[in-house]
């Protein structure tokens, strides 16, 4: 019961929020309508921001990236910026996005691609899995035994099993003989010889 009254609570909490952002979007929506019937000189002076176009290198282009601005003016002082930096305005020729793709005539034409948004090359690969599946079904249809028809009886003909091939034998082991064998000793046999107490030889 306590998870059930957890999630509710969660839900509440969610819904509520999503209200507020819904009525913020909302607000910030109308104040860009009212806004945008404004010249930016008018904006500029109720904000008390200077002239974007007046900035130099060195000025706080910050206060222009605050929700009570425009995206117009925004956009103007951003662009200020990139030329007055010299960091941003003079460019290497070492960025890998640093042209404009946006330009008509970069395109070439009759370009065709297989990048989807949202889904990237996700087709592409799938239609390649797909071939790959093909050719995989095509060779084993290939490799298999043709089936008979029905009604038809197929002769299976028998083949006679190879005779099992015999291990070989194993090497009888080779002896070493000398050509001088060194002759026998012949030893005495020996005695068994025996002493008592007491007694004289």
């Amino acid at each position: 019961m306590s998870d059930f009254w957890a999630r509710r609570k969660a839900a509440v909490e969610a819904e509520a929020r999503a209200d507020e952002a819904a009525l913020a979007a909302e607000e910030r929506a109308q104040r860009e309508a009212e806004l945008a019937e404004k010249p930016d000189a008018e904006i500029l002076q109720e904000l008390g921001l200077p002239d974007p176009d007046d900035l130099n290198e060195g000025d706080d282009f910050r206060q222009f990236l605050t929700e009570a601005v425009p995206a117009r003016l925004k956009t103007r002082a951003l662009r200020r910026l990139w030329r007055v930096n010299p960091v941003l305005a003079n460019l290497d020729g070492l960025l890998d996005y640093g042209e404009d793709f946006t330009d008509s005539a970069l395109v070439v034409e009759n370009l065709q691609t297989a990048y989807q948004v949202g889904k990237g090359m996700l087709a592409h690969v799938e239609e390649m899995a797909r071939q790959a599946e093909e050719k995989l079904a095509v060779a084993e249809d290939d490799t298999a035994e043709p089936e008979a028809p029905e009604g038809e009886e197929v002769e299976v003909v028998e083949t006679a099993a190879a005779d099992p091939v015999e291990a070989p034998e194993p090497p009888a082991p080779v002896t070493f003989q000398t050509t001088n064998p060194e002759p026998e000793i012949a030893r005495a046999p020996r005695r068994m010889r025996f002493h008592f107490d007491g007694a004289t030889a």
